[in-house]
């Protein structure tokens, strides 16, 4: 029998609204529940900055409504770990999931893994991404500040997206393939009465090109065939901002597992996939609404069918109930509702007293004692960095904070930096440029658990790859502490630092360093640029980080 220490009653895959909803009906029953996922708590909906059609909550932001679903379960006795699940055997009673950050198993396993914006394959499409191709919003549309940009799309999340972009945007261009907007009307109405936004009905984008950045697209009218082009003016260039629809996330699933033509995942009524005890829940099944009113309602479902399955197969193999382990003070608080993760808290300093009282278990883990050195100039960031240190260096002895001599040779540093060091202190290679607030709050404290040790997982094909590198590599992460997609291209460089000498990572606050911004012509985040030359755009895994640099 598998260890019981790693031994679920359920697995749950990705915790947005679905898998949230799941964990919290089959903790609230009582059965030992975990819940994985390896970026950011809440999914898609947390990039929504306002919901209004939630029953019972009259106005609420995606990340507000997810971060209280997550502490609701963690009341109940909910485990949650951040890890990717690599691979999966589903066929036997008792299902394996290979993960990140090790082996678990469960009774039943719940695939809540949504689903990720859809590219269209318009000429220019893949070429201009980050540079002037985008598909967040709530990401990359400060980077269109006083331009002009053009949103491609007519459903909830386009119309909603449009709206956001014109806090940023000189005028918002609605290009609508259809003769309406597929979304409610109540919606669509807005749009309608914005003075900034123009909408283009039955219009298809055909092409963008330009210079470096976009600076010209071309348009057909799907009914007519006449074509039109919008070339940039005074700008320079111009924004296109992509909101086609959702690509369910299930290319990586075990093929064992029946899924239609487009990807998505088929189910009964109750949620139940073709194999005993694998349920799907939320944006990833075959279903006509695709809403978090109507992925918590799966994740309900879900729940309520696998109890009755769990049940029965403790009773087939003679398995006692599972000890449930709810953690001390859970449910208690709530969150502060700043930028994110506990950086910059009411009460004034950078990390909440929330975030403290769960940093003390992670800090429990460290196997060796890691070093952050600060090097410093005069600037109001370095004066944020060295009170970020001040406060995270009085919580643990694991961690000592340490500002870098002024005799030292700093080499061309990007300055100001915070670089963690090994405990005899040797450089990591990791370093971060800007307090990591927002969601990088998460990536640094990764970034101390990997150097101290026992640190993440990884896919050990790729860490072998890694560990014969005989070059040295340097990358840069460009980000914006608003963005989702952000942390796990952080992470994954950071990983690469802390197996191979040969590399560093650098995290790299964008809006610190607008002179980055030009230089390397970005125009969407995450951007990462390895040796100063090669840029890629979007978010990255660690096999993928090693895939572009051996």
């Amino acid at each position: 029998m598998e260890s019981r220490e790693n031994l679920y009653d359920v697995v749950i895959v990705g915790a947005g609204p679905a898998g949230l909803s799941c964990a919290i009906y089959m903790a609230r029953a009582k059965y030992r529940v975990l819940v994985l996922e390896k970026e950011k708590i809440g999914g898609q909906i947390t990039i929504t900055s306002e919901i209004v059609n939630y029953p019972g909550v009259e106005r609420t932001s995606g990340k507000e409504l997810t971060d209280n679903m997550k502490i609701q379960a963690e009341s109940f006795g909910a485990e949650f770990a951040a890890a990717e699940v690599l691979d999966m055997e589903l066929e036997k009673d008792i299902k394996v999931l290979h993960t990140t950050s090790g082996v678990y198993n469960a009774l039943g396993v719940v695939l809540a893994v949504g689903a990720n914006p859809r590219k269209l394959g318009f000429k220019g499409e893949k070429e201009f991404q980050g540079r002037g191709v985008a598909y967040c919003a709530t990401c990359d549309g400060e980077f269109f500040s006083g331009m002009e940009v053009f949103v491609i799309g007519g459903g909830f999340a386009a119309v909603e997206e449009g709206i956001f972009l014109t806090k940023y945007a000189r005028k918002v261009n609605m290009i609508v393939r259809e003769e309406d907007f597929t979304c409610a009307k109540t919606v669509a109405d807005q749009v309608a009465a914005h003075d900034k936004i123009t909408v283009k009905f039955h219009t298809e984008i055909k092409e963008v090109k330009g210079d470096g950045m976009v600076s010209f697209a071309r348009f057909a009218d799907n009914q007519t065939g006449e074509e039109w082009t919008y070339e940039a003016g005074e700008d320079g260039g111009f924004g296109v901002f992509v909101f086609a629809g959702y690509v369910p996330n299930t290319a990586w699933i075990p093929a064992a597992v029946k899924k239609n033509e487009q990807g998505y995942i088929v189910t009964d009524e109750r949620r139940k996939t073709n194999l005993d005890g694998v349920y799907a829940a939320g944006d990833v099944c075959v279903k006509d609404l695709r809403q978090v009113v109507t992925a918590v309602s799966d994740g309900a479902t879900a729940a309520t069918s696998l109890e009755k399955y769990v049940s029965e197969l403790h009773e087939r193999l003679d398995l006692p109930e599972f000890e449930v382990k709810r953690a001390a003070g859970a449910g208690k608080s709530r969150p502060q509702h700043r930028e994110e993760a506990g950086v910059g808290s009411e009460s004034g300093g950078f990390i909440s007293a929330e975030i403290k009282g769960q940093l003390g278990s992670v800090f429990e883990k460290f196997q060796n004692r890691v070093i952050v050195k600060a090097w410093l100039d005069d600037g109001p960031v370095s004066g944020e960095i060295g009170g970020f240190l001040e406060e995270l260096g009085g919580l643990t002895e694991k961690v000592s904070c340490v500002r870098a001599d002024k005799q030292e040779e700093r080499n061309g540093r990007l300055l100001p930096s915070m670089e963690i060091c090994y405990e005899d202190g040797r450089s990591s290679g990791i370093q971060f440029h800007g307090v990591p607030g927002g969601h990088e709050f998460n990536s640094f404290i990764i970034a101390l658990y990997n150097v101290a040790g026992p640190g993440q997982d990884v896919d050990e094909d790729a860490k072998a790859r890694l560990e014969r590198l005989d070059r040295d590599v340097n990358i840069k992460i460009m980000v914006s502490l608003s963005c989702t997609m952000c942390p796990e291209a952080v992470m994954a460089a950071q990983k690469a630092a802390a197996v191979s000498e040969h590399v560093t990572a650098e995290m790299i606050d964008l809006q610190h360093y607008p002179e980055l911004k030009s230089a390397y012509r970005i125009m969407s985040v995450p951007c990462m640029v390895i040796d100063d030359k090669d840029v890629h755009f979007g978010k990255k895994n660690f096999s993928e980080v090693v895939n572009m640099i051996v």
